[in-house]
């Protein structure tokens, strides 16, 4: 941000008190919390899960493990977010194939 310091402030309600959740602890719930979110948003919002109608036997669950394979393979081609990836495959579905075809570690 151009070298300036931001400060946010957040409220929140808790049924504990500060001995057993000290600032610290309640900021490093928070960010986990938003950090599986944000996972959630690319799945829910960018790739359409939350519009699928799909709801029964294995077919959702097989359903989300191609969404999380699609999302890897969307960050791979290095457009900067996933709905840019999107965006781009749309454009030129060749890239979706070689993307496809090249060889990635699976230790990332």
């Amino acid at each position: 941000m151009n070298g300036q310091e931001a400060v946010e402030v957040v409220y929140g309600i808790t049924s504990r008190n500060p001995v057993a959740a000290p600032p610290d602890a309640l900021l490093g719930y928070t960010r986990a919390h938003w950090g599986i979110e944000s996972r959630h948003h690319i799945r829910d919002v960018t790739l359409g899960e939350d519009r699928c109608r799909v709801r029964r036997g294995a077919a959702p669950r097989v359903l989300a493990s191609l969404r999380n394979v699609a999302a890897y393979l969307l960050r791979t081609l290095g457009t900067g977010t996933i709905a840019a990836a999107v965006r781009t495959i749309v454009a030129t579905p060749e890239r979706a194939l070689a993307a496809l075809n090249q060889p990635v570690s699976i230790s990332e």
